[in-house]
């Protein structure tokens, strides 16, 4: 019995310093960004020892992955096939970037840095072409579906982050405003 509780506990302590480590990579990368975290930042951060960093996460692709993954639990990208029944082509597009810019809206710090460095880190750009590319593919499939060649790109540009960066942060536009500044950009090119 007492061995079973010892493999337990310790088992526990190990997810909980894991943890740790995953919430420190988080807060820094949302406020550094992940080009600019070092492991000496984030050992320091999660209280922790460099060895016990590498324990955990051998490299630093496990702990991007491990990073994603966790705020994507917490906040989930929206589903596109939550829009794929709006027949009404203008109101599944108003339906979607309204979701995006929402989930954009909330996550605004940490995409702001993740994005940013996709930019020049090489391993930033991998995680983020793994775990946001197959959602703004599916994005453009559903709700481009009836657009034209003059319209597609004007999508493109639509979900882009830095789009809704421009239209909330920049120009103070609300949710609703942007998502109709895009539609209604979108619907002009018909």
């Amino acid at each position: 019995m007492a061995r079973t509780y010892t493999l337990r506990r310790r088992a526990e302590k190990k997810a909980e310093t894991r943890r740790r480590i995953v919430e420190a990579a988080v807060d820094l990368h949302s406020r550094i960004g992940p080009a600019a975290t070092s492991v000496s930042m984030l050992a320091e951060h999660a209280g922790v020892e460099r060895h016990t960093f590498y324990a955990h996460f051998p490299d630093e692709r496990s702990l991007f992955m491990a990073c994603s993954q966790l705020s994507l639990e917490r906040d989930p990208l929206p589903d596109a096939a939550a829009w794929r029944d709006i027949h009404d082509r203008t109101r599944r597009l108003r339906a979607g970037l309204r979701a995006i810019y929402g989930w954009y809206e909330r996550n605004a710090q940490l995409a702001a840095c993740i994005l940013r460095d996709a930019e020049h880190h090489p391993l930033t750009k991998e995680i983020v072409g793994l775990r946001l590319g197959p959602y703004m593919e599916a994005y453009r499939d559903v709700l481009g579906k009836g657009f034209g060649a003059r319209q597609r790109p004007l999508l493109h540009l639509a979900l882009s982050f830095f789009t809704w960066r421009t239209l909330a942060r920049d120009e103070g536009l609300d949710c609703e405003a942007a998502v109709e500044m895009m539609v209604r950009a979108i619907e002009a090119k018909t």
